[in-house]
């Protein structure tokens, strides 16, 4: 294809200066992170965060003991410079117990929101891009999984699959991707009719390319923060279930085993269900703070008043 000259036309100057001004207040990786800092709740909870993950990665090694070290001869201590949480029924070290559990826990919240990344970002991309009958279909099937509540299904997927930490993960994530495909879904139909998607299918763009190479990427704002509000989520579900008795297999503990374990003695020894309760508040408020934060740093209203 050949390009005539008079095709063309040159620019008075200030389309130049226009164009200046957009690019200057288009938003921008550092204008991400000045108001992410502006946001003192999203800062505390980053810090929280990375404190937690820290002591999740090295808390074990700290206090010398192993997580599954039995002692008759210590049984029930409180707090103190041996056991800096005190010990269990079984004389375990509480505080060892603790951030190997966070371990647990931390992964099975990072695990199961990859698996609701993957599952709601196809199943709502899909659904939203294509639209009409078909997104019909996929969104009613998506209703009849929100009428019935996610902890059911994780239940059910518990008792027919082996107990472990990869099977409360699958369970998991099968149940908590529905948020996500809706948000997506309602991202794609946002987008869909943009000048740049309608120019992608001009051109002669298929589904793939233009959901991977359009669509997904203008939504990475809210698919992020819908990833960091189901980290919290998972969290707490695990919790919930190892509680009930659905967790990581015994001697294994997460937060949700160790407080199983700590209810039936709250009254006399009630160190053995307040940390592992005040560990699971703390992540999920520091992630819910940093969730928010990230929706208020990426919101693109917001980015384009920066200077």
């Amino acid at each position: 294809m050949v390009f005539e000259p008079e095709l063309f036309e040159k620019l008075e100057p200030g389309y130049a200066d226009t164009y200046a001004y957009l690019r200057k207040n288009e938003p921008s990786k550092s204008g991400f992170w000045r108001r992410l800092s502006k946001n003192g709740a999203a800062v505390i909870g980053l810090t929280l965060i990375f404190i937690l993950t820290l002591l999740a990665i090295f808390g074990p090694e700290i206090s010398g003991y192993s997580y599954d070290e039995q002692d008759l001869s210590k049984i029930n201590q409180p707090p103190g410079l041996d056991h800096w949480f005190g010990t269990d029924s079984l004389g375990r070290d509480m505080f060892t117990r603790i951030w190997y559990g966070a371990r647990i826990s931390l992964t099975v919240g990072l695990a199961t929101s990859m698996i609701c990344l993957v599952l709601g970002v196809g199943y709502g991309g899909i659904a939203g891009y294509l639209g009409g009958r078909i997104d019909n279909v996929m969104m009613r099937l998506i209703e009849v999984l929100s009428g019935i509540p996610f902890i059911l299904y994780a239940i059910l997927l518990l008792v027919v699959l082996e107990p472990g930490l990869m099977s409360i993960i699958t369970a998991l994530g099968i149940s908590l991707w529905v948020t996500m495909a809706r948000i997506v879904r309602g991202e794609m139909l946002r987008l869909r009719e943009q000048e740049y998607v309608l120019a992608a299918k001009t051109m002669g763009g298929g589904l793939r390319h233009i959901l991977f190479r359009h669509l997904i990427p203008n939504s990475m704002g809210a698919i992020i923060v819908t990833v960091t509000f189901t980290i919290p989520e998972a969290i707490f579900s695990e919790a919930f279930l190892s509680f009930l008795g659905l967790g990581v297999n015994i001697p294994k503990a997460s937060w949700g085993v160790i407080a199983s374990e700590g209810v039936a003695s709250i009254g006399i020894y009630p160190w053995q269900m307040l940390f592992p309760a005040a560990l699971i508040t703390i992540t999920m408020l520091a992630f819910n703070f940093m969730g928010n934060g990230l929706r208020e740093a990426l919101d693109p209203r917001l980015g384009n008043k920066e200077a």
